[in-house]
């Protein structure tokens, strides 16, 4: 069965894929395609040329290996390829099913010439053992539902059409949600029981099974209230008062462990606030963002999106399966909806806004904290379907577009301004584009335009400009359709200002009959 390749996480793993210094722990909510990556890891190390006879895969919720619940039986299902010669490489699928497995593991790793991947559903099984016998010992790679990237990809993988106009499309995945297995099924009913069996699931086998929850009632009241409420502004006294509102009373430390438990479930993340003046974190109010959207959609019957929150738990989960760091920023008596920061230290200022262009108002208000923050961290405003616009120099783009492209929020930090090279330029921004054939409407993703550049123009550079006025004039006279053979020419600019970022772009696209 040919695996739809998560790159995003493959590209993080493949320099561990050989190390037995370091257990790789996959964790993520539950069915957001763990065991998928860790059957493409194995793949790849397969196609690498390791023996077969040197690789154990066990799947702990797969039928035959339900029943393995002790140390004694996860060591009798590992010892055996011990024996064999050479690096070893274990995976271990649901390893949180094993009570002490820890002990386990770190057995094999000491022993030496062992790589071993293990996955977990919830981060209990890094609360435990495994983080104080192994500090230093693990590497966790945490694992989102699909991006809208992601999504659009599976679905061509799947051969399930992409509709040409991306807004149109993030509007059904906004729906539809980023679990993998949803994909498979075309009826959105079918997708909402999918994504309903997903959260008993969760309750059933993180939760009831791991915490001990007197009134199951009261928390699943909890639950449903955080569901509904994502995205907003909230604080445990604000909880407490909306709950008592409804007729319910609980205590505030019982609200606190249900909301770490959802947490550690991985079905909510909790985005702190933090200030920019002080870098500090501040305590109290922070908002809580949905592992995926489905959640919502699924536990409700209205189909109606609110952009706000939506559109921020989009670029929320965006930002996070990107390693960013995220919070709610504090810009003097400003708020921005969020600051990203990467493990270089660089930072990066993020308002989303469904539009700008209702008002002059509308646009001011967003971009205010933004124009306030004095430093030259890269800043931007995106929205769902706005006229691109440039205004200080703060970036702005449509959510669709940006995540499609792939783009991280503080790569300009690490590309030099471009210098001219015996083979042309090197260039300081993201050169691939989604081409779309006229005939067919099938979209081929991630074209490299870099290659076909045919010709560059610089502008001066002086006291009254930024920089450079870099514009790339490109020409493709062959591209074939893969979807109806239909040979296409691509042509047209991309313009860089000031160097490093990206200003406007022209592209046409002509069938050649």
């Amino acid at each position: 069965m040919e695996l739809f390749k998560r790159e995003n996480y493959l590209s993080k793993i493949r320099g561990f894929y050989h190390d037995d210094e370091v257990i790789k722990v996959i964790t993520g909510v539950r069915r957001c395609g763990k065991s998928c990556l860790m059957k493409t890891i194995r793949q790849e190390i397969e196609e690498s040329g390791v023996d077969p006879a040197n690789i154990l895969y066990l799947d702990l919720d797969k039928r035959g290996l339900r029943s393995v619940k002790t140390k004694s039986q996860l060591e009798g299902l590992i010892d055996p390829i011990a024996e064999v010669p050479g690096r070893k490489y274990v995976f271990v699928d649901e390893i949180q099913n094993v009570k002490g497995f820890e002990e386990v593991i770190n057995g094999f790793r000491t022993d030496g010439d062992f790589s071993i991947f293990i996955t977990g559903s919830n981060s209990y099984l890094l609360s435990g053992e495994l983080a104080t016998k192994l500090t230093g010992r693990y590497i966790e790679f945490e694992m989102q539902t699909l991006t809208f990237a992601e999504y659009c990809e599976m679905k061509q993988f799947l051969g399930k059409r992409v509709l040409p106009d991306l807004t149109r499309e993030l509007d059904a995945y906004i729906l539809e949600g980023g679990f993998p297995r949803a994909l498979y099924y075309d009826s959105m009913q079918d997708k909402r029981t999918y994504v309903q069996s997903v959260v008993s699931e969760i309750i059933e086998k993180d939760i009831r099974r791991r915490v001990r929850i007197t009134d199951l009632a009261l928390f699943t009241q909890i639950q449903n209230y955080i569901i509904n409420n994502f995205g907003a502004t909230t604080s445990l006294t604000n909880i407490l008062k909306d709950l008592e509102k409804q007729g319910v009373t609980l205590k505030r430390e019982t609200l606190s462990r249900y909301l770490r438990i959802l947490e550690d479930a991985k079905v909510i993340r909790k985005c702190t606030r933090f200030d920019m003046k002080s870098r500090k974190s501040l305590r109290g109010e922070q908002k809580y963002y949905l592992a995926d959207l489905s959640f919502y959609f699924a536990l409700n019957t209205d189909n109606q999106i609110n952009y706000g929150p939506v559109l921020e738990n989009i670029v929320y989960s965006y930002a996070r399966s990107k390693d960013y760091s995220v919070s709610v920023g504090r810009i003097g008596k400003l708020e921005c909806d969020f600051i990203m920061r990467d493990h270089d230290m660089g930072y990066a200022y993020v308002q989303v806004s469904m539009t700008i262009a209702a008002s002059k108002e509308t646009e001011n208000r967003e971009y205010a904290p933004l124009e306030q923050q004095k430093d030259n961290y890269p800043k931007f405003v995106l929205t769902r379907n706005d006229p691109i616009q440039r205004r200080n120099g703060i970036y702005h783009a449509n959510i669709a577009d940006f995540m499609s492209m792939g783009r991280g929020f503080t790569d300009s930090l690490y590309v030099d301004p471009p210098e001219e090279t015996l083979y042309g330029y090197d260039y300081g921004i993201d050169m691939h584009r989604a081409i779309e054939c006229p005939n067919c409407h099938f979209v081929q993703r991630n074209i490299d335009l870099s290659e076909d550049v045919v010709d560059v123009t610089v502008g001066e550079d002086n006291d009254t400009t930024m920089g450079s006025d870099i514009v790339y004039n490109f020409n493709i006279d062959r591209l074939p359709c893969p979807e109806c053979g239909l040979d296409l020419r691509v042509y047209g600019y991309i313009r860089e200002y000031p160097a490093g970022a990206y200003d406007s772009e022209y592209l046409k696209v002509l069938p050649i009959r």
